[in-house]
């Protein structure tokens, strides 16, 4: 596999717009090649504001979903590439797992790097695996994550593909710790934060064309409100895998339930009526 550098994180407005150019596209299998990024450095403003809509203590260490937003920019650019096999307008993020050693630190040089890989068929479409991996100054890896993303009516190509890891089966008890309330405008405020403007989040119409019921939360910014509710019950080495069900709408009301696991939590997001929005296993190294 190929390495291809940046001098810049891409703009995910521009790469939104690109995306619509390039829906029709596309090749019969994932670019042999990965993206990297060099010479990252963590603001710690921007961390405060990040802190503020997921629910993170400001000051504290960064949070463990933040570098996502690093990587996504990157996982963007390879899924708009005219040669990409899926389109990316309509892609619904299905499953995101972090396995982290360390915390990275506010202005310490990080190196991100990004590639596609287990581009497989689905009951109802298509989805593929983005795997990030993010580096220290003296090259270890510190961070890591895989972004399972699902596109409803695509095509993977025939052939065998490594079979993906049983998803997390959480064991909470049937009454919540937790009632979330999610703002109408929290797909605004995290995309304001991230730079994520994906219709779905920001724009009524726009969801509704894609078959969503009205605006949606962001998947990670559920994830983070999670592991920001569990704050304090963890170490900074850890896996944390989580499963994407049926969207949060914005606005709605959301349970949140929570219980202890031989080294480590699970949790689960629950509507009203009982229909699971995610569901959460972390465990420590």
């Amino acid at each position: 596999m190929g390495t291809e550098t940046l001098d810049a994180s891409p703009t995910l407005g521009v790469l939104y717009g690109r995306a619509l150019l390039t829906a029709r596209s596309g090749g019969q299998t994932l670019p042999d090649r990965q993206l990297e990024l060099a010479g990252v450095r963590i603001d710690a403003s921007l961390v405060a504001d990040y802190d503020h809509v997921c629910g993170f203590a400001v000051g504290g260490d960064v949070p463990p979903t933040y570098p996502h937003m690093l990587a996504f920019p990157l996982q963007m650019r390879l899924m708009t590439d005219r040669e990409f096999p899926l389109p990316a307008p309509g892609m619904v993020h299905l499953r995101n797992v972090i396995t982290q050693v360390r915390p990275p630190l506010v202005g310490e040089p990080l190196r991100v790097a990004v590639h596609a890989e287990r581009l497989a068929a689905h009951p109802k479409g298509a989805q593929v695996d983005l795997v990030t991996a993010v580096t220290d100054g003296d090259g270890a890896e510190i961070w890591g994550s895989r972004s399972t993303y699902f596109v409803r009516g695509a095509t993977a190509p025939d052939g065998d593909q490594p079979s993906a890891p049983p998803e997390p089966d959480p064991h909470v008890g049937r009454l919540p710790h937790a009632v979330w309330t999610v703002p109408g405008d929290i797909g605004r405020r995290y995309a304001a934060v991230s730079g994520d403007v994906n219709p779905i989040h920001v724009n009524g119409l726009a969801a509704k064309a894609f078959g969503m019921p009205g605006t949606i939360a962001h998947g990670m910014w559920t994830k983070a409100r999670a592991l920001a509710a569990l704050a304090g019950r963890y170490g900074p080495a850890f896996t944390v895998d989580v499963v994407f069900k049926a969207p949060v709408r914005a606005p709605s009301t959301a349970w949140f339930h929570t219980a202890a696991a031989d080294g480590g939590w699970d949790a689960k997001l629950v509507s009203p009526k009982g229909r699971d929005h995610l569901l959460l296993t972390l465990r420590e190294a």
